[in-house]
């Protein structure tokens, strides 16, 4: 068996080749991130005879080992991604030495693959990685388009603080495009009869006359400040706002439409919309790498934490490691699965009586969500609420 291990980085990969016995077949070499690097290694990969007992293992870093893996994958090759706190540790194990290279580190990774069960990365990941990286760019714009929106509120704070209250601290569609073709009290206070026909239409009748004539006295009646400074500031924002809330909207299309294509059983549970089943698909990857839930709930950073020694005993709250993507939308689920499903709805209140806390309830319902999620998952089935215990 020969145990190849590669420490990725941005512009070269190092790489360390050693046998089952301990045997260095190939020293620390580097190659680069590119064409002619990657040849290099493949002509060595083919040098190692038979090729089915060729273990190749690297830390997850993020997109840097992309390219990498589809070469590896056309290539024919099995290859182990792993957690880099893993190798961590099993380093702090072998040495309390603090020297730390590259090639220090493939050499660790080779050692560190001779320890553990070889679990290869599944055939066909990019378009699960597609998903992923996608969810997770739909994340980032989300944020941004938050802040843009708490930047919106502080601008209206100066020359129109009663128009938010107004709308219940929310900006709908309605008060968007009030705040896009008027842009100030003022001209919010003149509006008339055309105006309040383009806001009924928008708002689908829910903006009665009576709304209507209040925003406009409230809007006259303003004690906020009409400077140029600030009606400036405000279309820039909405400006950006407005574009990030599209990329938003056209980045969700695009991944309900994969995840439609894809129909994993757990879109079967009622609660699970789209978006959520496409972070749990994208984030989870491949299920064949888990031996059991409590594996899924660990790979989350949702698993309690336990600490024992000697006579000293006690349990902790969430580790709250692997990824924070997933462990966020999992919790988030727990107020749709409530007012959704029945069986989770049942299994909330139940807990509740027993005296846990809100997040704590929480936390066990999403145990049992995982606990289902494998279920569906390994035996192919859709969701059936009467088989639950």
């Amino acid at each position: 068996m020969f145990y190849v291990g590669i420490d990725i980085s941005k512009f070269k990969h190092d790489c360390f080749i050693v046998t089952e016995a301990g045997e260095v077949v190939c020293d620390s070499f580097s190659i680069k991130n590119d064409s002619d690097g990657f040849t290099e290694l493949l002509s060595v990969l083919d040098s190692l005879d038979p090729k089915e007992n060729v273990r190749i293992g690297f830390e997850s870093t993020g997109h840097y080992a992309l390219n990498l893996k589809l070469f590896l994958e056309k290539a024919h090759y099995s290859f182990m991604e792993f957690n880099p706190v893993l190798l961590s540790k099993f380093n702090k194990s072998q040495s309390l030495r603090r020297t730390k290279t590259d090639a220090i580190d493939s050499i660790s990774i080779a050692r560190w693959l001779m320890t553990v069960d070889y679990k290869p990365y599944p055939i066909g990941f990019y378009h699960t990685y597609a998903l992923k990286s996608l969810t997770r760019l739909r994340d980032s714009l989300v944020k941004q388009r938050s802040f843009y929106m708490v930047k919106i509120t502080n601008v209206l704070d100066h020359v129109f603080p009663e128009f938010k209250p107004f709308f219940n601290n929310r900006f709908s569609k309605t008060a968007i495009y009030l705040l896009d073709n008027y842009g100030s009290a003022k001209s919010i206070a003149n509006m008339n009869t055309r105006s309040y026909d383009a806001l009924r239409s928008i708002s689908r009748g829910k903006f009665s006359m009576q709304k209507f004539i209040k925003l406009k006295e409230l809007a006259k009646n303003t004690v906020g400040c009409d400077h140029e400074l600030f009606t400036c500031q405000l279309n820039s924002l909405l400006s950006l706002y407005k574009q990030l809330a599209n990329e938003v909207e056209s980045l969700e299309s695009q991944i309900e439409s994969l995840i439609v294509e894809i129909d994993p059983k757990t879109l079967s549970i009622p609660g699970i919309g789209p978006l959520s089943a496409a972070v749990i698909y994208a984030e989870y990857g491949d299920l064949s790498k888990f031996n059991s839930p409590a594996q899924m709930l660990s790979f989350a950073g949702l698993e309690p934490g336990y600490y024992q020694s000697g006579t000293s005993e006690h349990g902790g709250g969430m580790v709250k490691r692997g990824s924070s993507h997933l462990r966020y939308t999992l919790m988030n689920l727990c107020i749709p699965l409530i007012q959704y499903n029945m069986t989770f709805a049942e299994y909330y209140h139940k807990k509740r009586n027993e005296g846990k806390s809100h997040r704590v309830a929480c936390s066990h319902l999403v145990k049992k969500l995982i606990r289902v999620i494998f279920t569906l998952e390994k035996n192919g089935i859709d969701f059936d609420p009467t088989k639950l215990r």
